[in-house]
């Protein structure tokens, strides 16, 4: 049965083995999400529909097979989903399954009305349609992809957002992105807790953190347990490959294999008091590539290694 609470401390428990941390106390293992572009298969974000090739029934039963409490699924392929068995069917998948926890995404430009040009209502209205049946645990959003700017006119719009989300049943996690106008993740969490609602929230994506340059001292700043809604760990080389944007579809690495300080952003994340669901999104030519089972379990082992 999927849950639709928010992840705490006693929904982390997936196993009744207890991990050892590196100060000789116990902790149990985390609750892993697997984000949607890791059990996506070989398609891009940017792609026109950015539709999985990987049917939704073989990618539940991966995720759950390599250990994962919960997944995410992206607006493309729930609208499939919708024509094709169903949004209830879908339901039934995941209660068939062991995973906890779904997430849907991804909704930009919220706030251009309904009816005017670039407005994103079908999205909008699909994602919550998709919310009454699944139960998510947020609804993840970006905004746009442009330069950064005054973000005070977007309260209004995001708490409309929110109050809507909370009508269905979830809540809202946007997330900050660098080459987006909403481009770091102290911006994000300034902007979420500027709606004043308790289910608006961000997501703290690795690669935004550090693509962005933004330090770990600034995220111990600007950061509470109550604003973050959920974690992405990633991986990255020293040095962007081509556009921001390709790099990030193109060139993340697993967690160990590029130069993030993850170590460090997991510390200070915990010391926040965050004891949510710890997420891993890889997006790669070479991941894509890569049979599901396996590329699963090398992004959940190394994403755990460092929550753990």
């Amino acid at each position: 049965m999927i849950e639709t609470s928010v992840p705490g401390d006693d929904e982390q428990m997936i196993s009744d083995e207890p991990v050892k941390s590196t100060d000789n106390a116990t902790r149990v293992p985390a609750d892993m999400i697997a984000a949607c572009w890791t059990s996506a298969g070989n398609v891009r974000p940017d792609a026109s529909p950015a539709l999985s090739p990987i049917p939704i029934t073989e990618r539940i039963a991966a995720v759950a097979s390599a250990g994962f409490a919960g997944m995410g699924i992206v607006a493309a392929d729930l609208a499939a989903i919708e024509a094709g068995v169903g949004l209830r069917t879908l339901r039934a998948m995941l209660d068939d399954s062991p995973l906890k926890f779904v997430e849907i995404e991804l909704l930009e430009k919220w706030w251009i009305p309904r009816g005017e040009d670039g407005n994103t209502f079908a999205v909008r209205d699909l994602l919550f349609r998709a919310s009454d049946v699944l139960g998510p645990t947020h609804i993840k959003i970006g905004s746009e992809n442009a330069e950064p700017r005054d973000l005070a006119p977007y309260t209004e719009p995001l708490l409309e957002l929110t109050r809507q989300a909370a009508e269905h049943g979830t809540r809202i996690a946007l997330e900050p992105m660098p080459f987006s106008i909403v481009s770091t993740i102290p911006a994000g969490a300034d902007l979420a807790r500027s709606t004043g609602h308790p289910d608006c929230g961000i997501i703290v994506d690795a690669w935004h953190v550090f693509r962005a340059g933004t330090k770990l001292d600034e995220l111990r700043d600007s950061l509470t347990s109550d604003v973050v809604f959920g974690i992405e760990l990633d991986d990255a080389d020293a040095e962007v490959v081509g556009t921001l944007l390709s790099d990030t579809m193109d060139n993340r690495r697993l967690c160990g294999d590029g130069t993030f300080d993850l170590t460090g952003l997991v510390g200070v994340l915990r010391d926040i008091g965050y004891t949510g669901t710890w997420g891993t999104e890889i997006l790669s030519t070479e991941f894509r590539s890569t049979a599901l089972d396996l590329a699963l379990k090398r992004a959940i082992d190394t994403a755990r290694a460092f929550v753990e």
